[in-house]
């Protein structure tokens, strides 16, 4: 196979990706070999690549890639989210622009239109998946809209209603008026926001008394049933049993009196709006008080807004105000912080309103999953700390409203045939629903039926995905759920730890009695360089796609990962890109740079022999370093640890040992030895550099499918030997001293040199070939004192002398020297000024002290190094 002069990543991952789907390496099934399970955090149907994406993604595949070169059965879930909010909004869009509304449609037809959408649309964010290099097993794609996964999200419904866990409640709710449903607490982003607050005077019916009652909500009094005050509030015992007149509607209402009233807030007076917030509406059930709902489900104002009818809360709200003040109702204004809540979809702000809905009861079903996660141990979080937000999240769980008012989505098996309160029943299909609607009233025909329209939550089906991609809904006891499940790794972000990790470890104790996944580890948001998080709206995301068509798909795996620490933000910067592409580069010019050596049956030179026995020690260590990481889930320093064993060990220490002098032949031994390391280190980058490490790979030798890299065997652990490591890590100090004289004097490469070793560290002469080859050193000698007129360098307490002879200018070398000691001596005296100080040595922490020790033991090595060169000068 011809090498290309340039790695071509656009040329190479189609591809190699073909052939890896060809040959069938990403598909699993149930064998007699460890499983290895990942199931895919399911993208919305209407998503595209974004960042988030490609990093969560490319997490996932660097975990499955090596699973499947440990030997494990890798098995890797793909599917996509039905997203009932987003995906109904898009397709109302649709029909609009259209001259459709929704309104005008039966729900069969506007379900026809959803999956058209979905059908056009949908599983565009899957293709782009492949573009990264993300080995899923494709055939097992699964759709939350499927009919097998919807069946299982009924047959859980039923179950859980069965058990007396989901009830039916008229209770406030958080309503999104963009989208007009319903939505759980988890759903709703609390923003702290400047506001106003108005103080508004209220009239005392039959007096000329006003009272004043502070609200940031001024719209809402149009919906006001009471007043109230604190009975122990001395101010106000005069208002007691009286009423007051509500500015505007003019409709009178009761004071009443509840200790709930904070006496310090405001004025002490509350406005009480039944219909309109949660502890409202608890006083007003107390008291036995009137509702009235002023607000259309669009949160438009409703016949109760008198003149502002049809229009908007906020428009309503500048407005009124307009017109309170007009009245002489407006006291005065302030300026006001609170925390406002907004869709988590539609970013609209919510509205508390009371509804009809279904709820979870989740106080004991969350109990084994605060144990498995908590107490025993039986999942584990990554990084750690998050088990605190776990911890609070779980330990003041809410029942969770799993009903939405939305068409698309699984329909909630409830049916109804009465006008009274339980004139219904649950059941996975209109026939089981018919005869158990018989059992209470013999007379009901199936005409009579009408299901519940509304939908259930997308996390109500996304909660079940680890046991319900493998059948175990519906089929519990199923050869493939029993062998991939409970699956091994999850990795997510932190923001949908409630929404769905939690979830899942509820679902999974209750449906399987077992944990959902062993690990789960949850990854920092992708960040521009100001901080933000990246987003649509701030125009700061780049072109997921385009990045990979400018620095390739490997270019930008390993950009992403190499600033990822677990549960950090990773402040995204396209450089990050580039040195990936530039990582790419550098290991094909290595390849090709051995790929064109010439070899002979030659004797092995002692310099490439002891080379490669440290190479392949340095290659063990940095294997258990791996190892390390990546049981702890520190992806980005396992590459970092990659990233620089093969840039700086292998390309620029070990390639440049065992190069043959130019235009001569390498020895077999060597080059054989070579290109097993070089395929050592294509294994290990493999999970994070597929591509390119599979096109070095296949160049290297040919190679049937069954030894193709994806399929190969991650390399065994190996004793290291730490002393030839530590010998070496000396040995390059002192090539580092030569090639350091050499530039400052000017002296190529070519030219060779002698070497005088003062030996007081005692070290051995085993790497002195390595020395006389990478320093060009045509003679080792060992001396017992310094050598006059000769340049110098210190390695630990060795001093190395290079005899220059006439190649310097004495006079400008003792100037030079002299300038540089003269600096030393000064930075010394200033960090022992700091160290004398009591109070710096005493307060400062420890490590700080110790690194100014250190500086001062530096600059006094220096001294006496620069003195002895002074002194052989002289």
């Amino acid at each position: 196979m011809e090498i290309p002069s340039k790695y071509e990543p656009n040329r190479v991952e189609e591809r190699w990706y073909q052939y890896w789907t060809e040959h069938d390496f990403f598909s699993s099934k149930p064998d007699e070999r460890e499983p290895y399970t990942i199931v895919i955090p399911p993208p919305n149907v209407t998503g595209v690549l974004h960042m988030g994406h490609m990093l969560n993604n490319t997490l996932q595949d660097v975990l499955i890639r090596r699973a499947r070169l440990l030997g494990k059965n890798a098995c890797w879930v793909p599917g996509m989210d039905h997203a009932s909010i987003a995906t109904e909004a898009k397709v109302v869009a649709k029909l609009k622009d259209e001259g459709v509304a929704k309104a005008d449609l039966s729900r069969e037809e506007f379900l026809k239109h959803a999956w058209d959408w979905t059908n056009e649309y949908g599983g565009v964010i899957l293709q782009q998946l492949k573009k990264l290099g993300c080995s899923c097993d494709w055939d097992r794609t699964k759709f939350t809209m499927d009919d097998d996964m919807s069946a299982s999200v009924i047959k859980v419904f039923v179950d859980l209603y069965e058990k007396g866990l989901i009830y039916r409640g008229f209770r406030m709710v958080n309503w999104d008026p963009e989208a007009k449903t319903t939505l759980s607490d988890e759903e709703v982003i609390y923003e702290e926001k400047q506001g106003t607050l108005y103080y508004l005077a209220y009239q005392i019916e039959g007096s000329d008394e006003k009272v004043t009652i502070a609200t940031t909500r001024p719209e809402t009094i149009l919906g006001d049933t009471a007043v109230c005050i604190n009975p122990n509030d001395e101010r106000y015992h005069h208002l007691r049993g009286k009423n007051v007149i509500v500015p505007i509607c003019n409709r009178v209402i009761p004071i009443i009196e509840d200790e709930y009233v904070d006496i310090e807030f405001g004025t002490g007076c509350l406005k009480v709006t039944p219909a309109h917030d949660e502890n409202d509406k608890n006083l007003g059930e107390k008291h036995n008080l009137e509702v009235i709902d002023i607000f259309n489900e669009d949160a438009t104002l409703n016949s109760y807004g008198l003149h502002y009818q049809g229009k908007d809360r906020f428009v309503v709200r500048k407005e009124i105000s307009k017109e309170l003040e007009e009245k002489g109702f407006l006291v005065k204004t302030e300026q006001h912080t609170n925390k406002v809540g907004t869709s988590e979809r539609t970013k609209a702000v919510i509205e508390p309103r009371l509804s009809d809905q279904w709820f979870l009861k989740m106080e004991n079903l969350a109990k084994p999953a605060i144990e498995g996660v908590l107490k025993t141990n039986d999942v584990k979080l990554y990084p750690k700390k998050f088990e605190n937000t776990y911890r609070h999240w779980m330990e003041n769980i809410r029942d969770w409203n799993i009903s939405r008012q939305l068409w698309w989505g699984q329909q909630i098996p409830a049916y109804y045939f009465g006008d009274g309160k339980d004139d219904f029943v649950v059941a996975e299909t209109r026939e089981e629903a018919l005869e158990k609607a018989k059992s209470k009233n013999p007379e009901i025909q199936a005409s009579d039926l009408r299901q519940d329209a509304d939908v259930l939550d997308t996390w109500f089906s996304s909660w079940l995905w680890p046991i319900s991609v493998f059948g175990g809904i519906l089929e519990p006891e199923n050869d493939e759920v029993n062998y991939y499940y409970p699956t091994s790794d999850l990795v997510t972000g932190p923001d949908i730890l409630f929404f769905w990790v939690a979830r899942m470890i509820i679902s999974g104790y209750e449906y399987r009695g077992q944990r959902p996944f062993e690990n789960v580890y949850l990854t920092g948001l992708v960040r521009d360089k100001q901080r933000r998080k990246m987003s649509k709206q701030l125009g700061n995301s780049p072109d997921a796609l385009k990045l990979i068509e400018d620095f390739g798909a490997d270019g930008v795996r390993v950009g992403l990962l190499l600033s990822s620490a677990a549960g950090n933000d990773l402040m995204f910067d396209e450089t990050l890109c580039q040195q990936g592409k530039n990582f790419a580069n550098k290991i094909w010019n290595a390849f090709r740079l051995v790929k064109g050596w010439e070899v002979a049956d030659l004797p092995q030179p002692e310099a490439a022999k002891i080379g490669i026995e440290w190479y392949t020690a340095k290659f063990n260590q940095t294997l258990v370093e791996i190892e390390d990481h990546f049981s702890k889930y520190r992806i980005s320093d396992a590459l970092m640890a990659i990233y620089k064993l093969v840039w700086d060990d292998f390309c620029s220490w070990l390639l440049e040992i065992v190069k043959p002098a130019y235009q001569q032949p390498i020895d077999r031994t060597t080059l054989d030895a070579v290109i097993h390391l070089f395929e050592q280190n294509l294994k290990i980058l493999h999970p994070f550099m597929p591509f390119l490490s599979e096109e070095v790979w296949q160049h290297i030798a040919e190679r049937t499918p069954n030894q193709a890299l994806i399929v190969s065997k991650w390399p065994e652990q190996e004793e290291v030997n730490a002393t030839i490591i530590a010998d070496f890590d000396f040995t390059a100090e002192v090539i580092s001293g030569i090639r350091t004289i050499r530039k400052e004097k000017n002296i190529p490469q070519r030219e060779a040199l002698e070497l005088s070793i003062l030996n007081s560290e005692k070290t051995s002469d085993k790497m002195d070939a390595i020395i006389t080859k990478l320093g060009n050193i045509s003679e080792i000698a060992l001396v017992d004192s310094g050598i006059d007129g000769a340049l110098s360098f210190r390695v630990k307490s060795n001093e190395y002398f290079i005899p220059i002879g006439g190649a310097i200018d004495i006079e400008a070398e003792i100037k030079k020297i002299t300038e540089e000691l003269n600096y030393t001596r000064g930075f010394l005296q200033s960090v022992q000024k700091k160290l004398s100080n009591e109070r710096f040595v005493n307060n400062a922490p420890e490590k700080v002290v110790a690194i100014e020790k250190k500086k001062a033991e530096d600059a006094e090595a220096k001294i006496e190094t620069l003195e002895k060169s002074l002194a052989s000068l002289g």
